[in-house]
């Protein structure tokens, strides 16, 4: 039987706490055995954060009163008992609401009120002033008091025209989109810009982030929603009317915000609601089937979607039959059939990648803590090879043994001069990198692109700077690969000269690949170019409006920009960690060698207990490589294992 969204998301939960517990582990047994050094536990660290805080969001898109909210209720929150979100007739969520869990957050609903649109902020900007926000506690273990205080986000106020003119929500050259205007010729705008409900919801705590929306215009009106949140979520769940079909206004959100490339598409998912509206006392069960099934072929034709992610459902009926524990209402419903396309297509999508990233992250540290006890193992070999050496010879042999060890470890000293002038050269070129993609760079280019999108009235041209902008951004990328080619070739030489000269094992990483920044930088452009058409001519039209777009667009290179210094960092880390690992073990190897010889020359018999010693080394040694095997092995399998499997290894751990 096939599991539910609710119940894939609870295993999913249940396999990232216990992946994070035994990595948390195996961080601290290789610690204990000084197999941690600063690039495998960086490795660890980054790890264990991409598992943890792992985020799935799952975006409900559509016009208002397509029952957007209703939906949300009964997927997540049915087990209130009842409704959460509000979800009247008429217009209900006002401004766009996140849901989400940030345990150093109590429980509350934070609202950004609609007079910041006057000031030139992004949203990711006020997100860090949270004294902006006007804050309201909220009790879940108390459904009423919940959904009372989540009303406030259908909270409107009345304003002039040209108020509502300057908040970005009227405009007299497309009167059709504009709010009614009543008798005092006042027009109704939301009271909220975003909202964002931080609540303990078991799902929410496992990392799933909820977006509503509400309808085009005020989509239209926010571009950090078109060009941040939608293209950063992992499914977008965009809501129609059974009874009315694709409408233009339907057809506008779906044509300006939420078409993608084919093969995303399967992270679009269309719910026709309200089928209970077509269930007709004077039409037999394969009559109202037949009428559905026609209005599924025809809106997956209109949008151009495969018929199967078109998905016909009563969001109503299904709320209800989970409230009242009725299995027939509830398969007529149709929602089983949303929650396991939910559940198979973002969970099984979201742990394929994560568990690519688990694979690489696992095998990368394995290789390199099995370079560390590698290099171990040589140097007890070495050792055991120069004792035996000394078995039957007379004591002047073996104080010339001990000014020979002593005369290399001067000489090797020595070489640490040359180490430091490659580090010197390696700090100045990623000097370079770090500057390239630092957030003083991105700003310079932001405020260009703004700049030449100042001019008057309509944007004639207005995608060539934007092209351009981004010609220079990939350009930077390009550069920036270069820089690290460079940086490579150089720690390859250089590693290779040391491992000819001290006889190391170093081998320079894999340099960072930015194929998938400069994806992400491609499908930004995208977004924001199909953001540029004539619908929002308008709008573009305003410097307030085309400054915000800006500010957005820079939040979301920035997040580009940040991901790509982190895996420069990290590959710098890795190279620079794998040399003081070696370097320190010499250092002890030659500090275990002139005691071996000490202790030699101190007591007799003391060779054959050096040796001996040497001999437990080398089983030590061997058990810690194959623990570290089978720790390792363990998690390449729990990334993949069912929660009852990996609770079953737990058990018998």
């Amino acid at each position: 039987m096939s599991t539910s969204f609710n119940e894939q998301f609870d295993q999913h939960g249940a396999w990232r706490r216990e992946f994070g517990l035994r990595l948390k582990l195996l961080a601290e047994w290789m610690k204990d055995h000084d197999l941690l050094d600063a690039g495998v536990e960086e490795r660890l660290r980054r790890l264990e954060m991409q598992v943890r805080a792992d985020k799935v969001m799952v975006a409900f898109v559509g016009e208002f009163s397509r029952g957007k909210s209703e939906l949300i209720n009964a997927i997540f929150f049915a087990g209130y008992g009842r409704r959460i979100m509000p979800a009247s007739a008429g217009r209900t969520t006002m401004c766009p609401t996140e849901m989400g869990y940030d345990a150093d957050v109590p429980p509350c609903l934070r609202l950004l009120p609609i007079e910041t649109r006057l000031q030139p902020q992004a949203l990711m900007e006020w997100r860090m002033a949270p004294e902006k926000w006007t804050r309201v506690d909220l009790d879940v273990n108390d459904p009423q008091q919940l959904a009372a205080a989540l009303e406030m986000v259908a909270q409107t106020r009345q304003v002039t025209k040209d108020d509502a003119r300057a908040l970005g929500l009227w405009h007299s050259e497309t009167p059709d989109d504009n709010p009614m205007v009543d008798a005092q010729g006042l027009v109704e705008v939301p009271r909220w810009r975003h909202a964002l409900i931080n609540i303990a919801h078991p799902l929410l705590k496992q990392g799933l982030v909820i977006l509503d929306t509400p309808g085009l215009n005020a989509i239209g009106a926010e571009p950090e929603l078109t060009v941040s949140l939608l293209p950063q979520a992992q499914a977008v769940v965009f809501i129609l009317g059974a009874d009315t079909g694709v409408t233009k206004s339907d057809l506008s959100i779906w044509r300006e915000h939420l078409i993608v490339d084919s093969d995303q598409s399967d992270v679009r998912l269309v719910v026709l609601n309200k089928i209970d509206t077509l269930w007709d006392a004077l039409s037999s069960s394969a009559q109202v089937h037949a009428q559905i099934e026609r209005q599924c072929a025809s809106t997956a034709e209109i949008l151009g979607i495969p018929r199967a992610n078109v998905i016909p459902v009563s969001a109503q009926k299904g709320l209800v039959a989970k409230v009242t524990d009725d299995p027939k209402l509830l398969a007529a419903s149709c929602l089983p059939d949303l929650e396991r396309a939910l559940g198979q297509g973002i969970m099984g999508q979201r742990q394929k990648i994560l568990g690519a990233v688990v694979a690489s992250g696992i095998g990368s540290l394995r290789q390199e803590s099995g370079r560390v006890i590698h290099i171990r193992r040589r140097d007890l070999t070495e050792q055991m090879s120069e004792l035996k050496g000394l078995q039957g010879k007379n004591a002047s042999v073996i104080k010339h043994m001990r000014t020979r060890i002593t005369q290399e470890q001067a000489e090797f000293d020595l070489s640490g001069a040359k180490i430091h002038a490659v580090r010197s050269v390696h700090l100045k070129l990623l000097r370079e990198v770090f500057d390239s993609l630092s957030g003083a760079a991105l700003k310079a280019e932001m405020a260009q692109l703004n700049t030449a999108l100042q001019q008057k009235g309509f944007k004639i041209g207005i995608k060539k700077p934007y092209a351009e902008t981004f010609e220079r951004l990939r350009a930077v990328f390009k550069r920036v690969q270069g820089l690290c080619t460079e940086i490579h070739t150089m720690l390859a030489a250089t590693f290779r000269q040391l491992n000819g000269e001290h006889g190391f094992s170093l081998q320079a990483p894999a340099q960072p690949d930015f194929t998938t920044h400069l994806s992400d930088l491609d499908a930004v452009e995208r977004g924001h170019v199909q953001y540029l058409g004539v619908t929002n001519a308008f709008r573009l039209a305003q410097a307030d409006f085309s400054d915000r777009l800006v500010r957005a667009l820079a939040t979301r290179l920035r997040t580009i920009h940040e991901a790509a210094l982190a895996d420069v960092e990290l590959w710098s880390k890795t190279a620079a960690a794998q040399l003081d690992a070696q370097l320190r073990e010499r250092r002890r190897n030659f500090g275990r060698r002139i005691e071996a010889i000490d202790r030699i020359q101190q007591a007799t018999g003391g060779l054959n207990d050096r040796i001996a010693e040497i001999e437990g080394q080398e089983s030590t040694l061997n058990e810690l490589e194959s623990k570290l095997d089978e720790l390792t092995e363990y998690l390449m399998r729990v990334r993949q294992a069912p929660r009852e499997e990996a609770a079953a290894a737990v058990a018998g751990a």
